[in-house]
This record gives C-alpha cells, sequence and structure tokens, in this order.
C-alpha cells in the first residue's frame, strides 16, 4: 500500500502516534512486511503479506491516517524477484 497525504505534515503528524500503533498491530498480527514514510515526506510505503488487494484495503481500513482523512492508499501488488526479499514466505 503507497500512501499520498491528503492534509499538511503537521496535520498528519499529530496522528501519527496512533497510526504507528496500528502499524504495529498489523506487525503483531504478522501480516506486515515492513513500512516506513516516504522521503520526502508525501505518503508512505506499507508492505503487507496478503492474497488479494481487498484483504489488503480490510486490514488498512482502521488506519487513522484513512479514518481522519489524512491519506489516502493506492494498493499496488508486487512479487519479489530479487534481493533479500525474493525468498519472502506467504
Amino acid at each position: 500500500m503507497i500512501s499520498t497525504y491528503l492534509a499538511p505534515l503537521d496535520q498528519v503528524d499529530q496522528a501519527r502516534e496512533a497510526h504507528l500503533a496500528f502499524v504495529g498491530e498489523l506487525e503483531s498480527a504478522g501480516v506486515l512486511v515492513s513500512a516506513g514514510r516516504q522521503n520526502p515526506p508525501a505518503g508512505g510505503v506499507i508492505l503487507l503479506n496478503v492474497d488479494t488487494e481487498a484483504e489488503a484495503r480490510e486490514l488498512m481500513a482502521p488506519d487513522p491516517y484513512l479514518q481522519q482523512g489524512l491519506a489516502e492508499y493506492a494498493a499496488t501488488g508486487w512479487t519479489p524477484t530479487r534481493g533479500v526479499l525474493a525468498d519472502w514466505k506467504n
């Protein structure tokens, strides 16, 4: 999931602690591969280990950034074939 911020960064940052707690929940559930903010901070990237876009969108629905209208997500499927994630298991 690739996010784009829809509000000024200072507004986004006010919800960042809640967003990071949400991302921590994804990690605890075993569906998060990696996550981080883009540089420059125009959004972020969340790699999920899921089979469908629908599943990804369902998982992301409670994200405080979405709930507060601070960001939107584009779903981009990806299968790593090279590098450290090439052997990632589903």
